[in-house]
């Protein structure tokens, strides 16, 4: 009997898989333990093994195509086996859904186009003003003050609210003319984007009616030739209108709307030489559209004009060329990277606490030590061991914060994640009771990690458990960074470069080796004294190493 074969839950945050490749065909004998297939998860690419004995009937997903957990992946059986009515099913199940789903929302539509059309506004000359969005960011807008009262005459231009955003308060301005007839958010309010905020009509108009309509989903529509002839009245009027009063401030502020500035800023208009038509002489928009430049160049411009041809010129060469950009999908790994570290770091309170090591002893010793050491000792084994010791003298560093429970977790072993480097992002093996490892077995260790990773065979176990982590980026010559914390954790150790420097060793300046290193914590489990404290311990061990072994 056929027998569907679904996406494991390879990794215990893993959501899907992408078929990297297929190592069996459609057709091919499978034995139980075949690899079938490699998979990409958002940790490492892992190997998909059959545990069916049978004919590889049916793949359902191409390479490079990604599953959900539990998603049909392909279907093993016997060899001629009929599987049509099993696909069918499976297919039927899926639309079955789908259907039911288009079903309600066709009945949804219908709902909602039936109480539209119970709502007729054709006839109401009366206008939704709606909440724009003023920023690339903004999501919704607070009404910060009304500069209209409802029953105030409102031209195109007129400042009608100051609006707070994200970023700013601006003014929200009038594109109509009219009577400010309804305001739907008081002072004080927030209003999302598009959603309303005031009705302006003529005098008299039904606006009761048009709000109901936008209320009830149902369509608000004029008639063509209304709009029209109304658009064609404002335009042909607008060159006429003349400024009766002043565009200027007592302070020398040219008063104008902010489009109106946008659209002089754009043409290359002088806002002085236009005349405001607006609430108080104020330049909207309909007067930099109608302003024409005169002939006559000012004194000013003749001035640079001269200064321009006395200024010595150069022949550039013209340069061409052509913006352009490829989008890369995101790897399983990195859509893991990118949700876990967003989650970390604005989930958990960070604070960094920054020291400076002196190296010079811990220099010597490892040139000692790998003179009689099995594998070559490196300055992060190292610190690796000493980090052990001093979260053996601090157990609060050595915590979880437990989100499900709002508790904190004391770990009793010790165990390092060292945060890796590969193609595809960033991985954190861990060495686990690193405590009570010696150096050789950490260095060991932690170069068969690194060449499992580069091999993509490191396996989810290797990569879990971790209750502290170390990121080293010295072998770049970083001097310092800040990391972010690997979650559950309460803290991650940056490690920079070891840089020669000019120190003061018994009130002389002498060459010295000093290191630098930050430690990230989640404020929620450690304060800033035992941050300090666990950093004190661990400058100890690595400006004297000999006391690790205490």
């Amino acid at each position: 009997m056929a027998e569907v074969i679904r996406m494991p839950k390879m990794s215990d945050t893993m959501e899907e898989g992408v078929i990297a490749s297929w190592i069996k065909k459609e057709g091919d004998q499978v034995e139980s333990g075949d690899v079938l297939a490699e998979v990409e998860t958002d940790k490492a690419t892992m190997e998909l093994e059959s545990y069916q004995d049978g004919v590889l009937l049916h793949i359902g997903v191409q390479e490079q195509e990604a599953v959900p957990v539990d998603g049909v992946i392909a279907i093993i059986g016997e060899e001629g086996e009929d599987i049509k009515d099993l696909l069918k099913d499976l297919e039927s199940g899926s639309n079955g859904s789908a259907d039911s789903k288009e079903e309600s929302e066709d009945a949804g539509e219908e709902e909602s186009d039936d109480s539209g059309e119970a709502v007729d506004t054709s006839d109401i000359n009366a206008t939704v003003i709606r909440m724009p969005k003023m920023s690339d960011t903004m999501e919704e807008g607070v009404i910060a003050s009304w500069l209209k009262s409802e029953g105030d005459q409102v031209e195109a231009g007129d400042m009608l609210a100051e609006v707070e955003t994200d970023k700013a308060t601006m003014e929200l301005e009038a594109y109509e003319d009219g009577t400010l007839l309804h305001i739907a958010v008081e002072a004080g309010g927030s209003v999302p984007i598009d959603g309303v905020i005031a009705i302006i009509g003529e005098e008299g108009a039904d606006w009761k009616t048009l709000l109901k309509a936008e209320q009830s989903g149902g369509k608000s529509e004029k008639k063509a030739d209304k709009s029209e002839k109304k658009d064609t009245s404002a335009s042909s009027s607008a060159p006429q209108a003349e400024a009766t009063k002043d565009t200027t401030t007592d302070s020398g502020r040219v008063k104008a709307s902010p489009l109106a500035k946008k659209m002089a800023e754009e043409k290359g208009y002088d806002l002085s030489q236009i005349k405001g038509s607006g609430e108080g002489g104020r330049i909207v928009k309909r007067d930099v559209e109608s302003f024409t430049p005169s002939q006559a160049a000012p004194a000013p411009a003749a001035e640079e004009s001269k200064a321009a041809d006395a200024a010595p010129s150069f022949n550039f060469p013209k340069v061409t060329a052509e913006e352009s950009y490829t989008d890369v999908p995101a790897s399983q790994m990195r859509k893991a990277i990118a949700k876990g570290l967003m989650n970390s770091q604005f989930g958990a309170p960070h604070f960094y606490l920054t020291m400076e090591i002196d190296m010079d002893r811990t220099i010597e010793a490892r040139k000692s030590i790998n003179e009689l050491s099995p594998v070559k000792i490196s300055f992060n084994d190292i610190v690796i061991k000493a980090v052990a010791a001093a979260l053996r003298q601090h157990p609060d560093v050595n915590t979880y914060w437990m989100d499900d429970t709002k508790s904190i977790r004391r770990n009793d072993h010790i165990s390092i994640g060292v945060a890796m480097a590969v193609d595809e992002g960033l991985i954190v093996p861990v060495v686990k009771f690193a405590d009570t490892k010696s150096l050789a077995h950490i260095s060991s260790e932690v170069k068969e990690f690194a060449g499992k990773a580069k091999a993509k065979k490191i396996t989810p176990d290797e990569m879990s458990g971790n209750t502290f982590t170390v990121s080293n980026l010295g072998m770049f010559g970083i001097e310092e960074f800040t990391s972010i914390i690997n979650a559950p954790e309460s803290c991650i150790l940056a490690v920079g470069a070891i840089n020669q420097v000019p120190v003061v060793k018994n009130g002389e300046i002498v060459p010295g080796n000093t290191m630098k290193v930050t430690l990230t914590c989640d404020h929620r489990t450690v304060d800033g004294a035992v941050g300090a404290a666990f950093l004190k311990t661990l400058k100890g061990f690595l400006e004297d190493p000999v006391r690790i072994l205490i």
